[in-house]
């Protein structure tokens, strides 16, 4: 007998592919009895990470790369948000013809779809199918959402004091420069969409978020309070990747960390799409020689646009960009590489300390799951939430403080990296991340909560 379809649409890009992906693997890894079908919008030619990762994948998920898009006409190149979403909604066609087509040959049960993919949410409706949102992000970007109405009102109050953080339900409060950039303008056409996006989170039988009870607890109460009209909420996390060394550097990566002595270096990536200003780039690398500290340093060429690489391939020489000298006065203590680097085997390393990061999340819940402290340096999207809540509400990181323009200066970083990786701030810091490595690995355990509400949504997909 044919094992009954889920449909799974991603939104363009390496970085919400994976998520989806590896919520598909866990849900067959603990139902077996499911098969996976994923359409996958693209811009441009699907990358080679993205067609690698396809290409581990287990027999019970197969996928289809629909004709790739071009954004043509976007109106503003830095609000990354708008992009992933334009490109899901030049596909929605595509992604409806292959529906209807994959619904025509096998029992298909339910459609789950990123959250930048809610087009495709009406083509369950007309399919007769059930519907879920992915969320690879946290519980409080959700709780935002659908706190969004209350939110705007407070934030267009023209009472309200700049300086006052926001206050999100069940979240820690936070500050205005951690909010969204949309947030922050909300005359713009990226908050204007943000709010259709909220409006569309009520439209689907659930959300799942890959996020975990211990880690935000407060928000996931607020959520699964029942109120009229909202969806239920699965948390399901934590979700990462496996690791698999594929690369040229992962090898020169993990034999330089052999070499170290425990928890002596400190992993500095920015996510597959962040970048820093040359400013900011120089900055980072005299704070980093400054400290005295061990480091391992994914570079990625200098940008005004700090996601500038997310669509496109980093530049590979990437490293003509560093300070002049910089190589050379740090070989003793450092390595630098262009672009990419092994990250899950690279927290997984006894001889990481600390993460410097984008908070990202992928690269939160992969800090969480490894235990690995963190220096929060959000770039774009909602990182500044989750820097907020890594910093304000969990206390599992260091965050270094910026002048006027913006700027964390050398000092600085140095500063905070000595803290961490050596300071009585960091051992507090280290305690409490152990703590919740912890919880993170009970929570997806046979009996763990996370397990628990994916055997709930299985009992669903089976009985329709």
């Amino acid at each position: 007998m044919e094992k009954p379809h889920i449909a799974v649409v991603p939104s363009a890009g390496f970085t919400h592919l994976v998520p989806i992906l590896e919520f598909s693997k866990r849900l067959l890894h603990l139902y077996p009895e499911f098969h996976v079908t994923c359409i996958i919008p693209s811009v441009g030619s699907p990358p080679i990470s993205s067609k690698t990762y396809l290409q581990s994948l287990p027999s019970s998920i197969s996928s289809i790369f629909l004709p790739s898009v071009t954004l043509d006409h976007v109106p503003d190149p830095s609000l990354l948000a708008i992009q992933i979403e334009l490109s899901v909604n030049l596909s929605l066609p595509y992604i409806r013809e292959e529906l209807k087509s994959l619904c025509s040959r096998t029992k298909v049960v339910a459609l789950v779809v990123d959250v930048f993919a809610n087009g495709a949410l009406d083509f369950a409706k007309e399919l007769n199918l059930l519907s879920y949102i992915y969320l690879p992000q946290s519980a409080m970007l959700l709780s935002g959402y659908f706190y969004s109405p209350k939110l705007h009102e407070i934030l267009s109050s023209e009472s309200r004091d700049p300086q006052d953080p926001i206050q999100i339900p069940g979240c820690v409060p936070v500050p205005w420069r951690d909010l969204p950039p949309p947030f922050r303008h909300q005359s713009s056409i990226g908050y204007k969409r943000f709010l259709e996006r909220a409006k569309r989170l009520h439209v689907p039988d659930g959300i799942f978020v890959n996020t975990f009870h211990e880690l935000e607890s407060g928000a996931i109460r607020v959520l699964q309070e029942q109120v009229k009209g909202k969806p239920m909420v699965y948390p399901v996390g934590p979700i990462i990747q496996n690791g698999s060394v594929s690369h040229e550097n992962g090898l020169e990566c993990l034999t330089w960390l052999d070499k170290q002595e425990p928890k002596s270096v400190l992993y500095v990536s920015f996510g597959s799409g962040g970048t820093l200003s040359q400013d900011q780039f120089n900055e980072l690398a005299f704070g980093l020689e400054l400290s005295g500290k061990k480091f391992l340093w994914v570079v990625r060429a200098p940008s005004s646009v700090t996601c500038s690489t997310y669509f496109d391939a980093a530049i590979e020489d990437s490293l003509g960009f560093l300070p002049e000298g910089f190589l050379e006065r740090t070989k003793m203590h450092g390595l630098v590489v262009p672009s990419w680097a092994p990250q899950i085997e690279v927290l997984g390393h006894s001889s990481t300390g600390g993460f410097l990061s984008h908070c990202g999340w992928n690269s939160v819940l992969e800090s969480v799951v490894q235990g690995v402290p963190v220096i929060a340096w959000p770039l774009f999207a909602e990182q500044g939430l989750n820097a907020a809540m890594l910093t304000d509400g969990l206390k599992v990181a260091l965050r270094p403080k910026v002048n006027d323009s913006g700027l964390a200066e050398r000092e600085e970083i140095a500063k905070v990296v000595r803290e961490l990786m050596e300071g009585k701030e960091g051992m507090e810091i280290r305690r409490r991340m152990d703590h919740l490595k912890n919880a993170a690995a009970i929570a997806i355990k046979e009996d763990g909560s996370s397990t628990k509400n994916l055997s709930v949504v299985a009992a669903n997909f089976r009985g329709f």
